[in-house]
């Protein structure tokens, strides 16, 4: 197969207009052409050279792993082994700047702008797993949190951001059944899904539902998986109860409060802004509460149920005591995230009286057979809902990878509603 390899040398001072227009947003990684199979390789760039990449981190037919310059992403975030000597075709993947290849000055580790692309080896399958050809993915607040520093990918997981993509079967595994190339899917991922190629177990591969183009079938399996694990798997929502979402403009809470109100619930969703709020409402919230004017607690306490039944709650310390207010008796309080911190002091007394749980739960983290599980119970219960309108997915911008940046910093704004979409 043949190999991809970075263009000549070039001047940066002599203004490379090719480099010029992309090292904002590539650094080291210009445009690619293939070459015959063991021809050299040349430094990306000037640029690339004068910066003290090591060889290893340039794309050329070698079996040393490559530096953070060019990482690569397996299956369900799995290392793989390095390319043969003879040449395994390479792809665009989006990751921080990391040691000598960032630009200088550097953006900080933290902002949209460390994000860029570069290259790495090909995934291939092992036992159990196929290889997509990544059409699209998302941005999930994740993401935004891992670029950070502040939420590590799980032991073996890939360090490409990504947690969700649709594509095509490209390759399948040893044992693979169920599925051929050139299957159109979307994937629930431990990371890799800010790729052109990855590779992941079957069981957490799911049919894009009908009446869904592949695009936005990228922005499904996270926020669906999660909603259903969490407000039905763990949390068990019933038609008769009341069920509060927070930050139900976001993809979670488009999803949750859709997925909610169709079987059957009385559904309740906090927003920052009237626009947000008034998003809430088309979705089919029974009532939308501006958290920046109104006491969610004060809200719900006013319904004739008098509170909640299930809380999904993406706040974390910030909001423990009040959920715990908001709760009716018996009622079950779901933590998926700690924007407004980890740490809080909880009243084990009014947990008691109200005979109340809280769960704290995460996807990423768990093992395969939990995640296919997961994925097989969202198939069967909310794909058929998708599929027939009831429930519709709520994308609210779509970018090209070259800008993940933006992407990311729309997420880290909070000026999005519905799922910012990355595109291939």
């Amino acid at each position: 197969m043949p190999t991809r390899r970075r263009p000549g040398p070039c001047s940066t001072t002599g203004g490379c207009s090719r480099c010029a227009r992309r090292t904002a947003r590539r650094r080291c990684s210009p445009p690619r052409r293939r070459t015959p199979p063991g021809s050299p390789s040349a430094p990306c760039c000037t640029t690339c050279a004068s910066c003290g990449c090591p060889p290893s981190a340039r794309r050329r037919p070698t079996s040393t792993p490559p530096t953070p310059c060019a990482r690569r992403a397996g299956a369900s975030g799995a290392a793989r082994p390095a390319p043969d000597p003879g040449g395994t075709a390479g792809h665009r993947a989006a990751g921080p700047t990391v040691g000598p290849c960032a630009q200088s000055p550097s953006p900080s580790p933290a902002a949209p702008e460390a994000l860029v692309l570069g290259e790495q080896p090909d995934p291939t399958p092992g036992p159990g797993e196929v290889v997509l050809e990544i059409a699209a993915t998302a941005v999930n607040k994740a993401d935004t949190l891992q670029r950070q520093g502040n939420y590590p990918p799980p032991p073996g997981a890939s360090d490409v951001l990504g947690l969700e993509c649709s594509g095509t079967v490209a390759e399948l595994g040893e044992g693979v059944e169920g599925w051929a190339v050139g299957d159109e899917v979307c994937a629930l991922l431990a990371g890799g899904g800010y790729a052109e190629r990855v590779a992941v177990p079957a069981g957490q591969l799911m049919p894009v539902p009908a009446g869904v183009d592949l695009v936005t079938a990228g922005g499904l399996p996270e926020v669906a998986c999660t909603v259903w694990s969490n407000v039905f798997m763990v949390a068990g929502l019933r038609a008769d109860e009341v069920f509060l979402v927070h930050g139900g403009a976001g993809g979670i809470g488009s999803m949750a409060i859709q997925v909610a109100k169709a079987l059957g619930a009385t559904v309740a969703a906090t927003a920052g802004s009237p626009e947000k709020v008034e998003h809430c409402r088309s979705l089919g919230a029974d009532l939308a509460i501006n958290y920046r004017e109104q006491d969610f607690v004060e809200e719900l306490k006013a319904l004739p149920a008098g509170g909640a039944d299930v809380i999904l709650d993406n706040i974390g310390a910030k909001y423990l005591a009040r959920n715990l207010d908001a709760l009716r008796t018996s009622g079950r309080l779901v933590v998926i995230g700690m924007q407004g911190g980890s740490k809080a002091e909880l009243d084990l007394g009014r947990l008691l009286t109200k005979r109340a749980a809280v769960a704290a739960t995460s996807l990423r983290g768990r093992p395969p057979a939990e995640k296919a599980a997961i994925v097989a119970a969202t198939v069967e219960h909310v794909w058929p809902l998708v599929a027939d309108g009831t429930v519709r997915p709520t994308v609210g911008s779509t970018y090209p990878l070259e800008e993940v940046a933006q992407a990311h910093r729309s997420v880290d704004e909070s000026s999005h509603t519905g799922k910012v979409m990355l595109t291939l």
